[in-house]
């Protein structure tokens, strides 16, 4: 069953402990936060692994799209953040595509230094439009 308004949590301690959520719904349009490599647990999955992190950081991308019923084409726009980005280009471009598939959302890749967990190499944020896509 699919919620079509409100928040979304993956009931992990750091949402509580930073106060945020993983996604808000406002109208048709969904903002879900940096999604990461993580198991239902919270327990971080893949360190030192890229492709590792690639693969479950999009798993948790899919259940957020999934509680409010929306899908991959939905995504209009997403924001990826990759500490050694040069390095891991290759990785993520293949990633993204396979990801993706033929639906072509807006995107921005930012390569930085540190992300929230120290093991951490790949995060992605997304915004979705339920009453659209390509």
């Amino acid at each position: 069953m699919t919620d079509q308004s409100g928040t979304f949590s993956h009931g992990v301690s750091w949402e509580e402990e930073y106060g945020y959520s993983q996604a808000v719904r406002v109208g048709s349009t969904i903002y879900i936060s940096g999604q990461l490599a993580h198991d239902a647990a919270g327990n971080f999955i893949g360190e030192g692994d890229f492709n590792a992190q690639l693969d479950a950081t999009f798993e948790n991308l899919d259940k957020v799209l999934a509680h409010f019923g929306a899908s991959r084409s939905q995504v209009v726009e997403d924001t990826v953040m990759v500490v050694g980005l040069h390095e891991n280009f290759d990785e993520l471009v293949a990633a993204h595509r396979a990801y993706f598939g033929d639906h072509r959302p807006a995107s921005t890749a930012f390569g930085v230094t540190a992300l929230a967990f120290p093991e951490q190499l790949f995060e992605i944020a997304a915004t979705v439009r339920l009453d659209g896509g390509a």
